[in-house]
C-alpha cells in the first residue's frame, strides 16, 4: 500500500526524519496529558526543541502530527515482522520471535499507541481509513507467518483461524501498554510475552486435537 505523503519544504530526507522523529516525541507527551484538540501546533514546537515556523517546514497541519504518530507504529512493526518473514525461513520459531518483537514495539511505543487510539478520531475522512487499513496489514504479517507454519506442517489451521488469531495477536500486544498499570505488578515483559505466547499456542494446539476428534466421531457414526 503507498505511503501517504506529510508534505515537508525542506528536501533533506535525513533531516526531516530526524525532525519528524523529535516532533513526534514532543506531540505524544502532549497529547497524552492535554489531548489532541488543547494541544496547539506551538506547544508542539516548543516540546520539539524549535521553532514554530520551523515546524510548518515539515508539516503542514497539526493534523499531520498525528497521522505521523500513528504511521511511525506501523513502520516500526512493518521493518520488524519483515525481518523474521525473510529471516527465519517462516517457521514456528520465527512465528514466536515475531510475536516477541512485536510485543516490545508496543511496550517501547505505548505512549504513541494509546494516543492513536485515544486521538485516531481526530484524523480526517482520508487519512483515518489509511491508519486503520495499515493495522490491518499488521495482522496480515501474522497471518502470513501463520499460513507458512500451517503450509509446512507445524501447525494446522483453517483460513478464518489464521485471520482470527493474527488480529488476536495484535490486540495482545496492545493490551500490554492498556493494562500495563494492572499487569506489570504481576509480569515483567519477558514473562508476558512468554506466557501469553504459550498460551496462544496451546489454544492452537487444543483446536487441532478438537478437530481430529471429532473427526474422527463422524467417521465413527459413519461405520455404524
Amino acid at each position: 500500500m503507498k505511503k501517504r505523503e506529510v508534505h515537508a519544504s525542506v528536501k533533506d530526507e535525513l533531516l526531516v526524519r530526524r525532525r519528524r522523529s523529535q516532533m513526534i516525541r514532543g506531540a505524544v507527551a502532549l497529547f497524552k496529558q492535554k489531548g489532541f484538540h488543547r494541544t496547539t501546533t506551538r506547544e508542539i514546537a516548543k516540546a520539539s526543541g524549535f521553532s514554530i515556523g520551523t515546524l510548518y517546514e515539515y508539516i503542514r497541519t497539526k493534523e499531520d502530527v498525528l497521522y505521523l504518530v500513528c504511521d511511525s507504529i506501523y513502520d516500526q512493526v512493518s521493518s520488524k515482522l519483515m525481518k523474521d518473514l525473510d529471516g527465519k525461513g517462516a517457521t514456528l520459531e520465527s512465528l514466536k520471535q515475531g510475536i516477541a518483537d512485536y510485543f516490545r514495539i508496543m511496550d517501547e511505543m505505548q505512549d504513541e499507541v494509546l494516543v492513536m487510539y485515544q486521538e485516531a478520531k481526530s484524523l480526517s475522512r482520508d487519512a483515518l481509513p489509511y491508519v486503520l487499513r495499515k493495522e490491518n496489514e499488521m495482522a496480515a504479517m501474522f497471518g502470513t507467518l501463520l499460513d507458512r507454519c500451517t503450509e509446512n506442517g507445524e501447525l494446522d489451521l483453517t483460513e478464518k483461524e489464521i485471520e482470527l488469531i493474527s488480529h488476536d495477536i495484535i490486540v495482545l500486544g496492545q493490551m500490554w501498554g492498556f493494562r500495563r498499570w494492572a499487569l506489570g505488578k504481576r509480569f515483567t515483559l519477558d514473562d508476558y510475552i512468554e506466557h501469553q505466547t504459550e498460551i496462544l499456542l496451546w489454544g492452537i494446539s487444543k483446536g487441532k486435537q478438537s478437530r481430529q476428534l471429532s473427526g474422527h466421531a463422524t467417521l465413527r457414526g459413519g461405520e455404524r
